[in-house]
């Protein structure tokens, strides 16, 4: 593909609940990626069977840091996140390695 769609698995408490209940695994997604393409990475990446994908889209903030100079702001860029749902009976281990 000319882009990388997956760029990270999420790993937060409220993920791993949904990994673990309900077979459901959240990735940052680019921005540009529909849930077509969503789909086939994570099914060639991961030899999984998807049966379906949610996205969303989280907005940007703004954020002060306080320094010796003064006050700078910033803006936290906005991302992409998608909550994909395996088959039954199926798993994504991203510590097998460890």
């Amino acid at each position: 593909m000319a882009r990388n769609i997956l760029i990270k698995p999420i790993i937060s408490e409220k993920a791993e609940g949904l990994s673990d209940k309900q077979g459901q695994y959240t990735f940052v997604v680019d921005r540009k990626a529909n849930k077509i393409e969503i789909r086939k990475a994570v099914e060639k990446m991961y030899s999984v069977n998807v049966e379906s994908v949610n996205t969303l889209t989280m907005p940007g903030k703004s954020k002060k840091r306080f320094t010796r100079a003064g006050v700078q702001s910033g803006r936290v860029s906005p991302i992409k996140k998608a909550i994909v749902k395996l088959a039954a009976g199926e798993e994504i281990d991203f510590f097998g390695d460890i």
